[in-house]
């Protein structure tokens, strides 16, 4: 038996209709798995979606807003109509907000913006998952997995960009506390925290020539990272191969922060 074959398992991918949501949901969908991409643009939801044609897991989309919980809870409830479970919510969803400027020239506006979305709307998420999780488990069906994406900055000293690095930072201490509360439950808890990848929060930066210059250098592996990068991990934190594996933050940066 294959124990990364997710045939079966459903999964929830907010954001999952392009760069490191789309590798995951692409990913999962590859192994068998059914995925929900809850994300707020019908067009690149649509182009997700036929990017997973012919792959054995089914594809569902839903347009969502994650910082509105009515929004997050019609998203759920269309997806346990569709599927009938959710095993697996990967709480990817995020914006990387205004950076470059001072901390004492930030707006409040742009720092309650930036915890709306990245914190909020990741505890939305997996509320509603959890719920559903923990409900099933005490129907006899035990089994969870949540997932949120943080980031580097969340561990390194990010500054003009305070905000996100402590909206990021908030998330690995609410994966952690859920590892542990949720345990009983058959339901694991982690995060994943990105280096520097292809996305279109970074599509500017990464092209800039300084940027070329004294970042890739630092990379051992000498290149930004691809959504695709991401798929390895999704899937292992899908699967049976990581039911003792919880509470922890995984770091894929291409050795990024070791060197």
């Amino acid at each position: 038996m294959n124990i990364f074959d997710l045939t079966g398992r459903v999964a929830v991918v907010t954001g999952g209709n392009s760069g490191i949501g789309l590798g995951i949901s692409q990913a999962l969908s590859a192994q068998g798995c059914s995925v929900s991409i809850w994300a707020r643009n019908a067009e690149k939801n649509k182009s997700a979606a036929a990017s997973m044609a012919g792959a054995p897991g089914k594809v569902h989309t839903r347009i969502c807003d994650v910082t509105d919980r009515a929004s997050v809870d019609a998203a759920m409830k269309a997806t346990l109509d569709t599927f009938g479970r959710v095993d697996g919510c990967f709480a990817n969803a995020g914006i990387g907000g205004a950076g470059g400027r001072a901390f004492i020239h930030r707006t409040e506006e742009e720092w309650h913006e930036m915890f709306a979305t990245n914190l909020d709307g990741v505890f939305l998420t997996l509320q509603a998952a959890a719920r559903h999780m923990t409900e099933r488990a005490n129907a006899g069906d035990a089994f969870g997995r949540l997932i949120a994406t943080s980031s580097l900055a969340s561990i390194f000293g990010t500054a003009r960009y305070e905000h996100y690095a402590a909206s990021k930072a908030a998330i690995n201490a609410v994966v952690r506390a859920l590892g542990v509360e949720l345990a009983r439950y058959g339901v694991t808890a982690n995060a994943i925290l990105p280096g520097w990848i292809k996305s279109d929060m970074t599509a500017e930066t990464i092209i800039n020539q300084r940027f070329i210059n004294k970042v890739v250098p630092r990379i051992p592996q000498r290149r930004v990272g691809e959504p695709s990068d991401f798929g390895g991990i999704a899937v292992y934190l899908m699967s049976k191969a990581s039911s003792y594996h919880t509470a922890d933050t995984l770091v894929i940066d291409g050795g990024y922060s070791a060197f």
